[in-house]
């Protein structure tokens, strides 16, 4: 009776075959590439409002430029350049992918554009062009 008790446990305690094993790791790798999947799309959506908060401040600075200048804002030709001593540390900032604004002016105002993620003009999604005067409040 012994004999056969213990070979009975003997037989459950073999542990995982090669298919089990497997298959946890399919559902593992799985789960990780959705998961990594969502990860990267809010990486990228935070790309997205840095740059609209690097344009609000853009905006402050000009505002700064403009108060001393007696109301006018830098030309086209003069570019965020012409202000870069009212930007924080001295530079004009660059957009979360690390490219250069885009500024025309007219007349009293300006608009500032990111290229978004993608560099180029047009776009969706995270791709999509970024308007100052779409996120003024």
């Amino acid at each position: 009776m012994r004999k056969n008790l213990a070979s009975a446990l003997g037989r459950r305690r073999r542990g995982m075959t090669l298919v089990e094993i497997m298959v946890v790791i399919a559902i593992i790798g799985t789960m990780m590439s959705i998961v990594g999947f969502q990860v990267a799309q809010s990486f990228a959506q935070a790309n997205v409002e840095t740059t609209k908060l690097t344009m609000q401040q853009i905006d402050k600075s000009l505002g700064l430029y403009a108060a001393a200048k007696k109301g006018k804002f830098p030309s086209s030709s003069e570019g965020l350049s012409a202000a870069s001593k009212y930007f924080p540390d001295g530079e004009v900032p660059k957009d979360a992918w690390g490219n250069e604004f885009i500024y025309t002016a007219s007349g009293r105002g300006y608009e500032i554009v990111s290229l978004g993620a993608d560099g180029v003009e047009g776009g969706e999604d995270v791709d999509a062009d970024i308007k100052s005067s779409e996120i003024k409040n």
